[in-house]
């Protein structure tokens, strides 16, 4: 066998197969760029802003007012009045810009107050335990077998009769809403705090001597954050809804517009049966339009929270194994090519 040079053997040995030096994809991009904003959440987001645009700038540059009589009992629509009026005279996209401002008002509020309210008992009973569990998850349980609407409708009349110009207002709704909208958060967050209470983590918070208040806002809520937003989105688009059950049913805050008090002054003035639909129908498509905004903008934070439903995820994936496939069929040909030249 002929011999080789032993310079021509060394240097075919030492020399690896040089990696690319191109970054990977998106290996350099800042961290916001990794969340998955993706197109459900685009569209989810266009539809709030343009309806929370129309309703706290829309008043401010419409000509007339919600309380500003401009015709009679369900004047048909017109150039000048869009969607004509409703049943006191009133221009009705007027009255429905302010009465989605109400109700969006009321929904952060009880949605809001619901939240701190699940969050707090539910962080408690699952990181403490114990008899302290066992008794904010029995108070939870009663609340949640008590029908709702009957909480509701018993809170909110005896509210109305109470001299307090809060509770008599969207504050008062609101707040009824928020103290009985809690108990579905508080047993989802104890299930989660009481997973993260048992990490390492939390140990080592304990043994440096940080006390429990420090450890739940500290170590444990952080945990949590993300399933806390995509709670208070739900609780969001419940509170509008339950806001606009109650005010149509007539329980809603008296001389207060809200969309729900729109139906129900449709429905006691026969708009349905006279086929006035510019009464009822305008105010039933911005609800909607709320509810599936928010609905579909809780299914985005979802994919953007979880590392499993991000889009392109399965394609990442491939992309890095085929460099590996690449880099292992290149590193076999090196280790070929040194054991024919030994």
């Amino acid at each position: 066998m002929s011999t080789i040079p032993q310079a021509a053997l060394t240097e075919e040995v030492i020399e690896p197969p040089v990696p690319s030096q191109t970054p990977a994809p998106g290996k350099n991009k800042p961290a916001w760029m990794s969340l998955n904003f993706g197109p459900r959440m685009i569209v989810s987001l266009a539809i709030i802003i343009t309806i929370a645009l129309l309703a706290f700038l829309g008043p401010l540059i419409y000509p007339y007012g919600p309380g500003e009589k401009i015709g009679s009992l369900y004047d048909e629509p017109t150039a000048q009045h869009l969607l004509g009026t409703d049943n006191f005279g009133h221009d009705v996209i007027s009255v429905l810009m302010f009465s989605t401002r109400n109700s969006l008002i009321n929904g952060l509020m009880a949605g809001t107050l619901a939240l701190l309210i699940g969050v707090t008992i539910g962080i408690l009973a699952g990181y403490v335990g114990g008899w302290v569990e066992e008794a904010l998850m029995g108070f939870t349980n009663i609340v949640v077998a008590i029908p709702n609407i009957i909480i509701l409708i018993l809170i909110s009349m005896a509210l109305q009769k109470t001299d307090i110009g809060f509770f008599k207002g969207i504050g008062g709704l609101a707040f009824v809403i928020g103290i009985t909208a809690w108990p579905w958060t508080a047993r989802a967050v104890r299930a989660q705090a009481s997973s993260v209470a048992t990490r390492e983590h939390i140990d080592i918070a304990k043994l440096s001597g940080a006390r429990t208040p420090s450890i739940l806002v500290r170590d444990v809520l952080p945990y949590l954050a993300s399933y806390v937003v995509m709670a208070w989105v739900l609780q969001l688009a419940s509170a509008i809804l339950a806001e606009s059950t109650l005010s149509m049913l007539g329980l809603g805050p008296s001389g207060v517009d809200s969309l729900g008090m729109q139906l129900h002054w449709a429905l006691a003035f026969q708009a349905v049966a006279t086929g006035s639909w510019w009464a009822f129908l305008p105010p039933t498509i911005v609800l909607t339009l709320i509810s599936f905004s928010l609905l579909y903008l809780q299914a985005s934070l979802d994919e953007v929270f979880n590392p499993r439903l991000r889009r392109g995820k399965k394609k990442d994936l491939a992309k890095a194994a085929a460099r590996r496939a690449k880099a292992a069929r290149a590193l076999a040909e090196q280790n070929t090519k040194v054991e024919v030249l030994s």
